[in-house]
């Protein structure tokens, strides 16, 4: 169905919802707990104000996620489709997590495979009023249009970051990776918020990977098939990128909130955390450098070691969640330099299993985090006002860091612009100008100034209003009866 006619179906049958009716909402995020997560925040927080959240995933990352609330725990509902096998994808993987980096493509084509049972299961929701879906199944759309559900593009990823895709219509010239190094044509206001070359570079190597569809390709499609698209934003933070996306793409763009991470304490105290705290409570106020780089980077062997003697150099308390392989089926381990441990036994602690990333920021003894600049360790540090100190690896984070460092919200690591090489000197000195030097109090002033943006409930409580209203408004259309033709319509 042709955009033209779907406006003209709308048109004849939409039948706006009371204002306090209550909404079924499906959500479908991408097989990575970066996505998953804050799909799952924005669902809580729905289900909050009384709506019925049919939440899609597999059985094995549905298990994974943390526990609900009991207030809110029967309106949430898990929707577990069995994940297609493809060949090269290991057994049991079902996200990011759980498979190496190249492999990654095999998991989007397991989750291109979904399409049939998710499009049965579509089917027999006739009280569905829309469905919030994420950038990798760009088939969605024609489907939720196939069945009269208004669809909703629902990106994690920041309006800076969403503006750098082509709107559908667009030319979009760009064909080399240093095309990428300056702002797409169609962006109308001066600004530094762009990748450096190096981040092209590897983005364009895990583009061309396997014959699987790009990343690229199955967000423009997402965007150019959706009827609205929702950002993981707010209007404090990026005015000018939420109105040029509403500008460039002709649909309505609802920024959601930061949507900070929450967890349902259950009261029961787990031995990894305890053995953190404990770890944690002997440091001094603020003195910690936290070292994270999430689910999905993995630093080079080259990249490890420089980290860790930069670490050592600085001389300050760290706690690193190191992440040497991803999945079972990685055998490309990375190891600390020789005697690493040893040498700052007293100085740090290297923690590589999992670690309860939101108590650590929150804990007193932190007061910077080296972060990969993935959006939502962004979000987790800023509603603690953790200084942030930024290493680059996948992705949309050279965007987030572009956007950081132009606030004066974080300060990046120098690297070399065309490999992003960079030393353990720069790492040290990057560390100790934000956690002590009088030169670095401008980062630590700014996260402070900015932690009620991010902190803000009653702020966020607005944000997911005004997405309830523009749901309610542009909601699925009703059937309605016509008498006059003798029949339902």
């Amino acid at each position: 169905m042709s955009l033209e006619s779907r406006q003209e179906f709308r048109a004849v049958n939409f039948t706006p919802m009371a204002g306090n009716s209550k909404l079924h909402i499906a959500m479908f995020p991408w097989l990575a707990f970066g996505h998953m997560i804050p799909y799952l925040e924005l669902a809580k927080l729905l289900a909050q104000k009384g709506h019925k959240i049919s939440f899609i995933s597999t059985p094995r990352n549905t298990d994974r996620l943390p526990k609900l609330h009991p207030s809110i725990s029967s309106l949430i509902t898990f929707v577990k489709l069995s994940l297609p096998q493809v060949e090269n994808l290991p057994k049991d993987a079902e996200a990011t997590t759980d498979v190496p980096y190249d492999k990654v493509q095999y998991l989007k084509q397991a989750c291109d495979d979904l399409k049939e049972p998710l499009s049965k299961f579509l089917e027999t929701c006739d009280d569905l009023d829309c469905i919030l879906f994420d950038f990798a199944p760009y088939w969605l759309p024609d489907i939720a249009t196939s069945l009269g559900i208004p669809s909703v593009f629902f990106s994690i990823f920041t309006a800076a970051m969403l503006s750098y895709v082509k709107p559908a219509s667009g030319i979009d010239d760009r064909s080399k990776p240093e095309d990428f190094t300056v702002p797409p044509k169609w962006v109308t206001f001066p600004t530094n918020v762009v990748f450096r070359l190096f981040e092209v570079l590897r983005i364009f190597d895990q583009t061309l990977a396997g014959n699987v569809v790009s990343d690229l390709y199955r967000t423009q499609e997402g965007i150019k098939g959706c009827d609205m698209i929702a950002v993981r934003s707010c209007m404090e933070f990026e005015p000018e990128w939420l109105q040029l996306l509403e500008e460039i793409h002709g649909k309505p763009v609802i920024p959601v909130g930061v949507l900070a991470t929450t967890v349902y304490d259950t009261g029961v105290e787990n031995e990894a955390w305890r053995s953190i705290k404990d770890w944690l409570d002997k440091q001094k106020q603020g003195s910690v450098v936290y070292i994270a780089f999430g689910s999905e980077a993995k630093p080079s062997q080259v990249e490890l070691t420089e980290i860790a003697l930069g670490l050592e150099l600085s001389g300050l308390p760290f706690f690193w969640v190191l992440r040497k392989h991803r999945g079972s089926a990685d055998t490309e381990l990375i190891e600390l330099p020789e005697g690493f441990e040893e040498r700052t036994k007293a100085q740090g602690l290297v923690w590589t299993s999992w670690a309860p990333q939101l108590k650590i920021l929150a804990h007193d003894s932190v007061g910077g985090f080296l972060t990969h600049s993935g959006w939502s360790s962004v979000v987790e540090a800023l509603q603690h006002a953790r200084a942030l100190i930024l290493l680059t690896f996948l992705a949309d984070q050279g965007i987030n860091a572009r956007f950081l460092e132009d606030k004066k919200m974080g300060y990046s690591i120098p690297r070399n612009a065309k490999n992003g090489y960079f030393t353990r000197d720069s790492v040290a000195e990057s560390l100790r100008l934000v956690m002590e030097k009088e030169e670095g109090k401008i980062y630590r002033d700014k996260v402070k100034e900015m932690k009620p943006l991010f902190a803000d409930k009653d702020r966020q409580d607005k944000y997911v209003d005004k997405l309830v209203d523009h749901l309610r408004s542009h909601g699925r259309p009703k059937k309605i009866k016509n008498y006059d033709m003798g029949r339902v319509s």
